[in-house]
């Protein structure tokens, strides 16, 4: 444990190195030299052109700009700096390139999309994006932590050819003991298990050798996106996903990453109200192409991809979809998803969301929804996990308010779920998180479903919460907190 913070502290040093350097040089030789002012500002200018051109979300731009207009010196080179990584990292180039060639591995069929042309996030998932919709399939929901790691495990305990697992967060404890046991065991047998974790979601709980630990005891691990001092903000971009394939056959995502604190084994916010998805079915192949894409980056060879295509057929329930959202694209994937929702939505909109950092899309989105008479429900944590971002959630949960929208806090501790439902017809259960984060800079993953059984227990899981949970009210606070939050929202993008 004490090697991950150290490594942490490590790149953090590095990172505000970086910045140092890059700042006391711009000023120091700026006004030194005035023919350096002129080319600082030169490159002010060439950061602004970029940054309008290339940068698809207002919420994004816009405090960079105040950032340049305020210190032209400075201002320019700190966004190009650190502002424009993606596109430097040979990783992410690689994860890119792997996605795209990976894509001809999804088979579309045409038929169901025609059958279903009215169902507008049908035709952009799956005719426009090429995401698989399907409709052989069983998918069962977990409304808590504890309920999800019994059907994790059960499911576990039944593999015969592969694991593949990927998740954000592995915290040792009770729950990833026993469910690295089952591993050890299965691997002994001959099967084949992958481990993909993200670095920075594991630098505080995993010793830095752990890799290499795994790997003796023949797990195949891949650390995503590794911490490294001169990388800078390269690091912003993460695997946030949480997926677990077996044998084909099953897959889940949703909300739960392996930790304690997800079956309530470890109290660190009070109760920890979270949430997953298991899917069987033709469905399942969607979750394995996603998570071979990121493993065959870091290797030199290509799978063969269809060999872990699983036949089993199960009887015809409704439509689903399992779709992913990738920084490297200028595709907004998982905003555009919430947003078709929204703005489809007639009689209900149920949204649970461990953070609530909009932009004016989702807000507009919002008013409508209020306008058209929709019953716009949200439910956030009661108890925050990190406070600076909890008390923008709040500003922007009394803007929602003043518009009609019911907003809910989980009394009692941490909500983490990641889901909406609209209408008793559609519904979504996976990562994404409504922050700016999760929608423009992480790796996410999620399961749209349109006319599925399971969307009944979700909207049970829904009204049960909202009944047991106090509605908030507007509340007028200290100007100074006013003040502390318009500043935020500005950089809300950077929480």
């Amino acid at each position: 444990m004490w090697m991950g913070l150290k490594k942490c502290l490590v790149v953090l040093l590095g990172l505000l190195l970086q910045i140092s350097f890059t700042l006391l040089i711009t000023v120091y030789f700026g006004q030194k030299y005035q023919v350096l002012q002129i080319i600082y500002f030169v490159i002010s200018i060439f950061a602004l052109y970029h940054l309008t051109k290339n940068n698809r979300n207002n919420s994004y731009t816009f405090p960079w700009v105040i950032i340049i207009l305020l210190f032209p010196l400075g201002g320019g080179i700190l966004y190009l700096t650190l502002g424009r990584n993606k596109s430097r990292s040979r990783l992410l180039k690689k994860v890119n390139a792997k996605r795209c060639e990976y894509l001809k591995y999804y088979q579309v069929d045409k038929k169901i999309i025609n059958e279903n042309s009215d169902n507008g996030e049908i035709n952009y998932l799956s005719k426009f994006l090429g995401f698989p919709v399907t409709k052989n399939n069983e998918v069962v929901y977990f409304r808590t932590g504890e309920e999800a790691y019994e059907g994790i495990k059960k499911e576990l305990l039944k593999a015969k050819k592969y694991i593949f697992m990927e998740y954000f967060i592995i915290r040792p404890g009770k729950m990833w003991d026993e469910i690295l046991n089952i591993l050890i065991e299965k691997t002994k047998k001959g099967v084949d298990v992958r481990l993909i974790y993200d670095d920075f979601g594991c630098v505080d709980k995993l010793e830095e050798d752990y890799k290499d630990y795994l790997l003796s005891i023949g797990i195949k691990c891949v650390t995503f996106n590794e911490l490294k001092p001169i990388r800078g903000i390269i690091m912003n971009n993460r695997d946030h996903r949480k997926i677990l394939v077996v044998d084909g056959e099953v897959a889940f995502t949703g909300g739960i990453n392996i930790g304690d604190e997800y079956i309530n084994e470890l109290k660190r916010f009070g109760n920890w109200k979270d949430n997953s998805i298991m899917v069987k079915g033709e469905a399942v192949y969607s979750f394995t192409i996603m998570f071979l894409t990121i493993w065959d980056t870091y290797h030199l060879y290509n799978d063969d991809v269809e060999k872990y295509k699983s036949n089993k057929k199960y009887k015809d329930n409704g439509l689903v979809i399992p779709y992913d959202d990738s920084p490297l694209d200028n595709e907004s994937t998982g905003k555009n998803v919430y947003l078709n929702i929204i703005n489809n939505s007639k009689k209900y909109l149920y949204i649970s969301t461990p953070y609530l950092i909009l932009d004016m899309e989702f807000v507009d989105a919002f008013k409508l929804a209020i306008r058209r008479g929709v019953d716009v429900r949200i439910i956030i944590p009661g108890i925050p996990d990190k406070k600076i971002v909890y008390m923008l959630s709040e500003s922007y949960a009394n803007t929602l308010i003043r518009e009609g929208v019911k907003v809910y806090k989980y009394k009692g501790g941490f909500l983490h779920s990641k889901m909406f439902i609209s209408d008793d017809i559609e519904g979504v259960v996976g990562t994404i998180n409504l922050d700016y984060r999760s929608l423009f800079l992480h790796f996410e993953c999620a399961l749209y479903m349109y006319k599925c059984n399971v969307l009944n227990d979700i909207k049970k899981d829904f009204v049960d919460m909202f009944k047991d949970n106090k509605e908030l009210e507007i509340k007028y606070q200290f100007f100074g907190k006013t003040i502390l939050q318009t500043i935020l929202r500005l950089f809300g993008f950077m929480l």
